[in-house]
């Protein structure tokens, strides 16, 4: 534990946000430095509270207690080595996780609970300003070679963990850049990418090779992975979005979430939109429109944030469930994740949010623009009948669908590779990670659904090890899985 009596004398705190004003005119990280004095005194808020119920709030088990009272003592370089016995990627975690172990912390029953995840970032940035992060290469290697095809937190960290097992490692990335839906899916006012790109240079240097432009299953055949590799991992994301089908749908204007924001990050990155899209007019901008964002999640306010900094006429963001409470609902208590509204910095920069609201249908002009959004407000679920004398109309010239992903793109890879599904439609695995096919293997959102970048590293890392154990249970035998395939 931290300071025996530092939950009773220390408040929660957290970094400030940097003024709305200021940040709106860029694309970095949100929050203002926090110093080191304070980031202990959160160290010290851990309490001794016999069963760490933060352990199994979080999904890759990590040492919360260890690490904190080390950051209260001052001992960054173990404590970042307790931090990675769990965790191949703090910073991620640190910057875009949810915290799930903050909604499990003892002391939450009733105080604010331990600043657990700003503790961890503290942890691994002070690592890499030490330079206590390098490589970690094996020290002998077993001549299994492992393909993983997809490049976001699940893969990287199965592909880190498999080479440092010794194993050849080669993954594979459709996009042009690595980090899969960190890289095109998050927006850099939660994750600058410098962030990503230092971590690939360490597993670079491990022996990590990293293969871009790599559609498995569409530019790539399927055989070219199944005739060469001794195992594969399937780590690609649940790409496949809600849509919204009311009449309208087909009108000009209406995009899926993530059509939107790799626009964006590509941007970004240096990106000119010649350079990415083959029709200027492809180009999906909110700069002097009035835009419509369907979707509370956290998807939605990843398009509100973005959308305020491309300078809307304005911004509206509906959900069809109910408003939640602002403290945590009785049908969520302790130690589960809690039902409670949540204000995200994107919330604060502007915009009208709204809830129990259905969208009926879209109208357009003359030319195949959307102009109008038709919505009626619904009672509860599950029924959400809809309250009579309720419909209203609101103009709209920029429609972004962040309504979830129903699982993997069963199209291409998945289906020439002939794998059984699970009843969401997500790639069906058997103990051990192991999908209907020999050597193939499954995990992350692939396999789970749309999920948590915590929860995408646990299965990374699980299916690691159970890769390690096959390629070690059947070390005599020669590779030749392919036979399997249908």
């Amino acid at each position: 534990m931290g300071k025996d009596t530092g939950f009773l004398e220390i408040q929660r705190e957290q970094p400030t946000r940097r003024k709305v004003e200021d940040r709106l005119q860029d694309w970095f990280e949100i929050y203002e430095p926090f110093p080191e004095e304070k980031q202990r005194e959160q160290g010290a808020r851990c309490m001794d509270c016999g069963v760490p119920f933060c352990h199994t709030g979080c999904p890759v088990n990590n040492l919360i207690p260890d690490w904190n009272d080390l950051a209260y003592n001052g001992r960054w370089e173990a404590a970042i080595r307790r931090l990675h016995a769990t965790n191949n990627f703090p910073e991620f975690t640190g910057r875009i996780c949810p915290a799930p172990c903050e909604a499990a912390c003892v002391l939450g029953i009733d105080q604010p609970p331990v600043s657990i995840k700003l503790i961890e970032r503290s942890v691994v940035e002070r690592a890499w300003e030490e330079g206590w992060i390098h490589p970690e290469p094996p020290e002998q290697n077993t001549g299994k070679r492992v393909a993983v095809v997809g490049s976001g937190p699940a893969g990287l960290a199965a592909a880190q963990q498999l080479r440092r097992a010794g194993h050849s490692v080669t993954v594979y990335e459709k996009n042009d850049r690595i980090g899969g839906l960190m890289r095109y899916g998050i927006p850099n006012f939660k994750l600058e990418k410098h962030v990503i790109d230092r971590r690939l240079e360490q597993m670079r240097a491990e022996g990590v090779t990293f293969v871009t432009n790599a559609h498995v299953g569409v530019n790539v055949p399927v055989e070219a992975l199944t005739d060469h590799y001794d195992a594969i991992l399937l780590a690609g994301g649940a790409e496949q979005p809600r849509d919204l089908k009311i009449p309208g749908r087909e009108l000009k204007g209406i995009h899926y979430a993530m059509e939107f924001l790799p626009q964006q990050n590509r941007r970004c990155e240096g990106d000119k939109d010649e350079d990415f899209l083959s029709d200027p007019s492809l180009a999906i901008l909110a700069e002097g429109k009035r835009v419509v964002i369907i979707g509370g999640g956290d998807t939605g306010a990843d398009c509100l944030g973005t959308t305020h900094r491309q300078k809307p006429l304005s911004v509206h963001q509906f959900e069809i469930m109910p408003k939640p409470p602002a403290q945590r609902a009785a049908s969520t208590p302790w130690p589960m994740w809690p039902l409670q509204l949540r204000t995200e910095g994107a919330h604060e920069e502007g915009g009208i949010r709204d809830w129990s609201i259905n969208s009926l249908r879209f109208t357009g002009d003359e030319n195949g623009n959307v102009k109008q959004l038709h919505m009626v407000r619904v009672g509860p679920p599950p029924s959400f009948e809809p309250i009579p004398g309720s419909e209203f109309t609101l103009d709209v010239d920029l429609v972004l669908l962040a309504m979830g992903f129903l699982g993997p793109v069963r199209s291409g890879m998945i289906e020439q590779l002939g794998l059984a599904l699970d009843n969401r439609g997500n790639v069906a695995t058997k103990d051990g990670y192991m999908t209907s096919v020999e050597g193939i293997f499954a995990a992350g959102d692939m396999r789970r659904g749309q999920s948590l970048v915590v929860w995408a590293i646990s299965e990374g890392r699980k299916a690691a090890a159970a890769i390690d154990s096959y390629l070690t249970a059947n070390a005599d035998v020669e590779p030749q899985f392919r036979r399997a395939l249908v």
